[in-house]
Parts: C-alpha cells; sequence; structure tokens
C-alpha cells in the first residue's frame, strides 16, 4: 500500500529525465532507459520511485528498479515490484547484485534462474554480467518469477 499522497503511474514522457536520474544515482546501466517501458511513482507531485518492464521475443526484463533515497522503507519498492509482476505477459527474469537485492525479491517468488535453460534473448542481455561473475568475485543473481519459471 502506498503513502496517501503518492500515485503509482504509467510513465509520460516528461519524466524521462527524473527516471535516468533515479537509475543514475542507484549506479544501475543507463544505456535501455525507454521512459515508455517504465512505471513510477510519484509522491507530492515529484517521481521518486521507477522501474521497467522490457520485453524480449521471449521472455521479459524487471530492470532498473529505484527508490529514491529518502523514501525508502516505505513501501514503494514493493508496491513497484508486484506491479511490475502482474503486468508481465511472459517469462519473467532480472538480474541483480548482492544478496540483500536477491532476498528482497525471493520474497516475491523469483528463484534462481538456470542459466542453460534461459531464453536465448535473455541470456544475449545477460551475458556482460555473467561472464564478469564468473571472473570477479561479483555477487550477481540471475532470477526468474515462479510463476514463469522454465526449470
Amino acid at each position: 500500500m502506498l503513502p496517501a499522497d503518492c500515485v503509482l503511474r504509467q510513465a509520460r514522457k516528461p519524466d524521462a529525465w527524473s527516471i535516468r536520474f533515479l537509475v543514475l544515482s542507484a549506479f544501475l546501466d543507463p544505456t535501455q532507459l525507454r521512459w515508455q517501458n517504465f512505471w513510477v511513482i510519484e509522491c507530492r507531485g515529484r517521481v521518486v520511485a521507477c522501474g521497467q518492464l522490457r520485453s524480449f521475443p521471449d521472455a521479459q526484463e524487471l530492470g532498473s528498479l529505484v527508490v529514491a533515497r529518502p523514501w525508502r522503507g516505505q513501501g514503494l519498492g514493493t508496491a513497484l515490484t508486484q506491479h511490475l509482476i502482474h503486468q508481465a505477459t511472459r517469462p519473467l527474469y532480472l538480474e541483480c547484485l548482492g544478496d540483500r537485492l536477491a532476498y528482497f525479491y525471493r520474497q516475491f517468488g523469483f528463484q534462481p534462474a538456470d542459466w542453460s535453460r534461459m531464453p536465448p534473448s535473455i541470456r544475449r542481455k545477460f551475458r556482460l554480467t555473467y561472464q564478469l561473475a564468473t571472473l570477479l568475485p561479483v555477487p550477481l543473481h540471475l532470477l526468474t518469477y515462479a510463476t514463469h519459471s522454465t526449470g
């Protein structure tokens, strides 16, 4: 449940810079930010959270989910994650760094994804970070939503 002064809505073109700012402030990949893919949470006239569903031929990716630091701990990330899960129409995947984030997503039914059974488009999307994680001690988690699991 969102705070009374907040609303969850599809992003609009004027939100593009707010989305970019949130994603950059969280040190996330800013290269695939199409505002048309995003949902935002607006509080007191300001975009304070965002997340997107990227569509591929055989799957979707939940990505770029960010809540502005002053708004964390108020359920905005939970509301946005649940909404994006319900919007998904194909098998849903995500990648995240760190055990804390992986735990957050597991609460919603995400489970570890088997690389060899992931759709080809998702493997292409995640290939670079997957290869880096095999070379460096990086806690990368590749997850799939349980009801869409292929393995």
